[in-house]
């Protein structure tokens, strides 16, 4: 699906005076298969004022040897990142979602390069794009192990502007004459602007009469757009476009185009009305007109306790300013940034509105900064249960970039170019809830109003107080107890998302479709970690062997593999005695120094030489894991170097010795097949057989596979060295200890 583009408008070297066009792009990303927000990418881009077409040019490109044509998926939107859900998973209650503007292709059509976007009268401002590759198979892929294929993904964005646009001035009218190409014209919405009339007068064709004309207000905004067309082809001289709440503070894009055949000329006149009200601001308008003398404690109860004295909306000398009616209830309401993306709202006057049926009460949201946009936005609304009746109900709406005002003759929230979201408390339910995810960057508007559907005179001189709990959070609960949330940077712009674990899913982490049961938590919590006490097995056999540094670098990786995997766990099964980073670190790199100590103690090497490669060894394996902590070669690159210096003492023995070695057959049958062989098992089902799913299980055979073969594969005994030959109750004198294999005299 492609927004259409108005003919006249063309991006190539015969476009129309007075447009310009401009181009725009970012650094290319390498594309992600989709499984949480976080391995999407996502592109910011700011649209110019007076656009008046974008195009978006995607571009794709692959490397590696394993590329396959998969689907690629785009969205876009206007604000705000756009909120996806590709995994179809639900949302928490009260949450807003809308079907983001999205597109699919394939690979092979995108590296043709046709692929784009158009959008005729993009709203000016930020836009935002996010791609992903189809859902992960949750696969748990080891880097470096298999060759992979990088997809990477660009857009660019080329916009044309208009430079020639008419000023349109409230009350003035303004001659226009249409040939071939559009007019352009703007006009400037001050803030509490009621309705906005728009009018085509005189308007004549040279040819035929009527008035064939299309005139277009507003802009194009994603996934939704509420731009309003109006058609005057009628033989009426003049038609008109009402537009009630017209975004405040803004200037309003109106592109007025001939229906008629080329080369006919249409003229008319454009004019603009206001229908503008007037604010009661309650806190600095009220209270201090009716006692400027008194200090103001600005509680919600003082304000209901006046609210009697107060003719606001009816007739009367004290119900107009200047002769304007008051048309809301004013809130001004403090803004208090409290950290990253975490915002708090609340009214001046107290956490109470006092709503009243007359005229609705209103409170400005500022949501304007460009930064809090990457978040949550919560609005709780509690009305007090003796003052809500059978009879009432307090109706609300939250609208951008202008307020609804027409509780009296609707209820649906709607404005001039934006469908609010609805939100009511009644006698049965004095509490409503709404979430929205990334909420657009723009002013937001919380209206109240008081509203008796069945009985009007019962709304006449009753007021209810609402709490209003407004807040902007980076994650829902903190993504609850089964998500981690993070922050995500894309250059300067911080966005929000939540990780989640054990089976949990959504935008929260409040999908538990195939969440694990709290049995399976614990179930899987206790394999990972008491499978690391197969580790006790080779511990032992190294201590009973004399290989004591063996013996402390595998109670390092059981210790360490144990409360890595005990930290490891979501919810309730989790124990961390460390930070996470540090365990993880030191799990991994006890996995490459047990391999590495075990295959230099299989080659047998003179003692001197045997530790200087030991701590060589593992300075080198611990500055290839702070390098690269999830690379397969920065583990088996020494452990390889560990194996062909084995496997060259093995060979110089068998020259030197004249027969194979090792010489006995019972030591290759009942030890190093099956060791080998384990390690083989162990290390394929690492690195082809791990799973989301299966990786409770899968893990722990490997921590048993990992400890059986290195059990199996330690060298027996020096045939001539004693168990503990060193070890002896202390002295008070140095004792002179004997190795005879190395003909060296060590003081102990």
């Amino acid at each position: 699906m492609r927004p259409s583009r108005p003919p006249a408008v063309r991006l190539h070297s015969g476009q129309e005076a007075g447009l310009v066009s401009e181009h725009f792009s970012q650094a290319p990303q390498k594309l992600s298969f989709y499984s949480w927000y976080g391995s999407t990418r996502l592109f910011h881009f700011r649209v110019p004022p007076d656009t008046v077409l974008l195009r978006w040019l995607l571009h794709v490109s692959q490397g590696g040897p394993s590329c396959a044509d998969v689907e690629i998926t785009v969205h876009f939107r206007y604000g705000a990142p756009p909120v996806i859900n590709p995994l179809g998973t639900s949302f928490p209650d009260d949450t807003l979602t809308h079907a983001s503007f999205h597109i699919k292709t394939l690979l092979s059509t995108m590296l043709l390069g046709n692929t784009s976007v158009n959008i005729s009268h993009p709203a000016p401002g930020d836009w935002f794009l996010v791609a992903h590759l189809p859902p992960s198979s949750q696969k748990i892929q080891v880097k470096g192990f298999v060759p992979t294929c990088a997809y990477i993904f660009q857009p660019d964005m080329l916009v044309m502007r208009v430079v020639e646009v008419s000023i349109l001035e409230p009350d003035i009218p303004l001659p226009q004459t249409l040939l071939s190409h559009p007019s352009y014209l703007k006009i400037f919405v001050p803030e509490y602007t009621q309705e906005l009339r728009l009018e085509l007068q005189g308007c004549v064709s040279s040819v035929s009469p009527g008035c064939p004309v299309r005139l277009t207000a507003g802009v194009t905004t994603l996934p939704r757009n509420f731009q309003r067309v109006l058609t005057c082809t009628g033989l009426a001289p003049f038609c008109h476009l009402l537009l009630s709440s017209p975004p405040w503070g803004r200037w309003l894009q109106v592109t007025v185009e001939s229906l008629a055949e080329p080369h006919v000329t249409v003229g008319f006149t454009a004019k603009a009305a206001f229908t503008a009200c007037r604010p009661w601001s309650v806190t600095f308008h009220h209270l201090i007109q009716n006692n400027p003398n008194q200090t103001y404690d600005t509680s919600a109860v003082q304000l209901s306790q006046s609210a009697a004295h107060w003719d606001l909306g009816r007739s009367g000398r004290s119900s107009r300013v200047d002769g304007g009616p008051f048309c809301l209830l004013n809130y001004p309401v403090l803004r208090e940034d409290t950290d990253v993306v975490s915002v708090h709202f609340q009214p001046l006057n107290g956490a109470f509105v006092l709503v009243h049926s007359n005229m609705p009460s209103v409170m400005q949201l500022r949501l304007d900064t460009g930064m809090d946009s990457g978040g949550s936005f919560i609005i709780v609304l509690r009305a007090n249960k003796s003052e809500v009746t059978n009879g009432t109900s307090v109706a609300a709406c939250v609208n951008v970039a202008s307020p609804f005002l027409s509780f009296n003759a609707s209820l649906n929230c709607t404005t001039a170019f934006f469908q609010g979201y609805p939100m009511f408390l009644s006698a049965s339910s004095h509490m409503a809830n709404l979430i929205i995810p990334y909420p657009e960057t723009d002013n937001w508007y919380l209206s109240l109003q008081l509203v008796c559907p069945e009985s009007p005179e019962d709304c006449e001189q009753a007021a209810v107080r609402v709490e209003t709990v407004l807040y902007l959070v980076p994650c829902l609960n903190d993504c609850g107890p089964y998500g981690q949330c993070l922050l995500l940077r894309r250059y300067g712009y911080l966005y929000a998302g939540c990780s989640c674990k054990a089976g949990w899913r959504g935008w929260s982490c409040t999908d538990n479709s195939t969440a694990q049961t709290a049995a399976q938590q614990r179930a899987a919590a206790l394999l990972l970690t008491l499978s690391n006490l197969m580790f006790l097995a080779p511990i032992a056999i190294s201590v009973h062997r004399s290989f004591l540094v063996e013996a402390s670098v595998y109670f390092y990786t059981m210790f360490f593999s144990t409360f890595y995997h005990a930290c490891d766990q979501p919810g309730e099964a989790v124990l961390c005695i460390l930070s996470y980073d540090t365990l993880q670190y030191c799990d991994f790199l006890g996995s490459g120094a047990s391999t590495w100590v075990t295959i230099l103690c299989m080659a047998r090497l003179k003692t001197i030489l045997k530790q200087v490669l030991l701590v060589l060894g593992l300075l080198v394996i611990a500055m290839s894991l702070q390098m690269d902590r999830r690379g397969i070669w920065n583990l088996m690159g020494p452990c390889v170097f560990a194996f062909v210096i084995m496997a060259f003492m093995w060979i110089y023995r068998c020259g030197h010795r004249r027969q194979c070695y090792p010489t006995s057959w019972q030591r290759w049958v009942f030890y190093l097949l099956p060791g080998i062989s384990m390690a083989f098992v162990g290390i394929a089902m690492y690195t082809s057989m791990m799973t989301s799913d299966n990786y409770y299980y899968t893990h722990s055979i490997w921590h048993i596979l990992l400890a059986g073969s290195v059990a199996f594969l330690l060298p027996p005994r020096e045939e001539k060295a004693g168990s503990w030959a060193c070890l002896q109750k202390f002295p008070c004198h140095y004792q002179i200890c004997r190795n005879d294999r190395d003909e060296l005299y060590t003081v102990t």
